[in-house]
C-alpha cells in the first residue's frame, strides 16, 4: 500500500515552528536542503481564505511561482494575440 506522501502532488506536515516575538519562524534547514532553498532567494507568500480569514499560508520560490504564473497565462495571452 502506497503513502500518502509517495502520490505526486500530495502535500504532508514536514515540520511544526514557532513564530517568535517579532513575528519571525525560522524554516528547519533539513527543510530549507530538501527544497533547494538557500540564504537570498525570494519566496512568494500566498494565503488561502476560508470564510473571510486567511487559514492556509504557503511559500513557493519566486522564479518556480513567475513559472507557474507564465505556464498558466501565456496560453491565454497568446490566445488573445492571434484573435
Amino acid at each position: 500500500m502506497k503513502k500518502a506522501s509517495d502520490r505526486p502532488g500530495c502535500c504532508q506536515v514536514e515540520a511544526v515552528t514557532s513564530i517568535d516575538e517579532r513575528g519571525q519562524m525560522v524554516l528547519p534547514k533539513e527543510i530549507r536542503d530538501k527544497a533547494g532553498i538557500k540564504a537570498g532567494d525570494k519566496m512568494a507568500v500566498i494565503t488561502w481564505r476560508k470564510q473571510g480569514s486567511v487559514c492556509c499560508v504557503t511559500l513557493v520560490k519566486a522564479d518556480e511561482f513567475t513559472g507557474m504564473i507564465k505556464d498558466l497565462l501565456g496560453p491565454m495571452a497568446q490566445e488573445l494575440v492571434s484573435r
